[in-house]
């Protein structure tokens, strides 16, 4: 029986994982949750989990569930997500906050050797090159939850890796596949969540209607299997269907495909290297009926090229744009951001960063990176603020 601490469990992905665990109570125990501000959610999955251990944002929620909770440990902040990362219960670590917020949890629980199911890509477009080498030194297993990365590492099993030509990263093209790009100073936030085929958080869905979630995912496919930026490609796929592919050097393409359903690659996850029956259906090509792709443009979508660029140069740049595109999703959330400026605060923060220092050689240097790139992106969205939508 693997033995699961998650973290972000009031999150979609953390509600898909409780309810993969909940229809195989024989081989997975919740025994650690984390989560944010949604107390009553996770006093919920306390009661119906009853796990060891919880954490929150507040240190006044934590309190008031300790109260609730008789026999359950509540602790607050970083210290709280630290300790659920690291619970010496915990065989397996579901890492599925949002965002920056993932990384440094992750990071300790790696320290102690877990296995880590990841569908937090900023750990690793942050600091991938030293979560791997400490994932290495510590015999810590990385499997990805990631829909497009979960399709990955199963069509990887099909060949040697040194067979591989090409990954290809199939994208829905987010709501705003065919609108003219003078359209997008238009957009509402109403709008830019309504994903097409996914139902997904809210940071998630603004990432991918601006194609930054696949610029993200590039990076991510990088340091995950070991693959250079130049043989990472993004197809445009609206269906949703294929989740990704994998090109040999023969020729042959693997696709996998299931339901746009997030608990499937979570239950391929957690049951690895077996495969546990499903019970939340299958995909049926006939009602499906066509399946259309066409090529991702960088030009129409300048988030893929930013992103590329910036794993390409390296250093602090990967966690600066990640940081700015943190910072201007919310700000178009909040209001206060038109959504076409988004991308333009990020080319703003990233050229600001050229002159940084090229290596990055612990966790402090990626968190100085972080902060320092949010300071920046917070001072460039605010010149957009004060020229109203334009």
């Amino acid at each position: 029986m693997k033995h699961l601490a998650v973290l972000g469990s009031t999150g979609s992905i953390g509600r898909a994982t409780l309810e993969v665990v909940e229809r195989f109570p024989d081989r997975f125990r919740i025994v650690a949750l984390a989560a944010g501000h949604n107390v009553e959610l996770l006093h919920q999955q306390a009661v119906q989990h009853r796990p060891t251990l919880l954490a929150v944002e507040k240190r006044d929620d934590a309190r008031r569930l300790a109260r609730e909770l008789p026999g359950i440990t509540v602790l607050s902040g970083e210290e709280g997500r630290i300790a659920v990362a690291t619970a010496p219960q915990a065989s397996t670590v579901v890492a599925a906050f949002v965002g920056a917020l993932g990384l440094v949890p992750t990071w300790h629980a790696l320290g102690q050797g877990r296995e880590i199911l990841l569908a937090n890509k900023e750990t690793l477009v942050m600091a991938g090159d030293l979560v791997m080498a400490r994932a290495r030194a510590h015999n810590a297993s990385i499997l990805p939850i990631d829909s497009e990365h979960n399709a990955l590492h199963q069509a990887l099993r099909v060949g040697p890796p040194q067979s591989v030509r090409r990954l290809i990263l199939t994208a829905s093209g987010g709501p705003f596949r065919t609108w003219p790009r003078q359209r997008l100073v238009e957009v509402t936030v109403e709008q830019a969540l309504a994903h097409p085929t996914w139902s997904m958080g809210a940071k998630i869905s603004i990432d991918s209607a601006t194609m930054m979630n696949k610029g993200l995912e590039i990076i991510e496919a990088h340091h995950l299997f070991g693959v250079n930026e130049d043989r990472i490609e993004v197809l445009i796929h609206p269906e949703s269907r294929v989740h990704s592919l994998v090109e040999y050097e023969d020729g042959t393409l693997i696709a996998q495909l299931s339901i746009n359903d997030m608990r499937f690659p979570i239950l391929y996850a957690l049951a690895y290297p077996d495969r546990l029956p499903s019970p939340f259906g299958t995909l049926d090509l006939s009602a499906v009926g066509a399946l259309h792709f066409e090529a991702a443009d960088e030009q129409r979508f300048p988030c893929l090229a930013m992103a590329r660029a910036a794993l390409r140069r390296g250093g602090s740049a990967p966690a600066t744009m990640n940081a700015a595109n943190e910072v201007a999703v919310a700000a178009f959330l909040r209001g206060e951001l038109p959504f076409h400026r988004i991308e333009a605060v990020i080319a703003a923060t990233l050229e600001r960063d050229a002159g940084m220092p090229a290596q990055v050689t612990s966790l402090e240097d990626v968190l100085e990176a972080d902060a320092r790139g949010r300071a920046w992106a917070d001072e460039e969205a605010a010149k957009y603020g004060s020229l109203g939508r334009s």
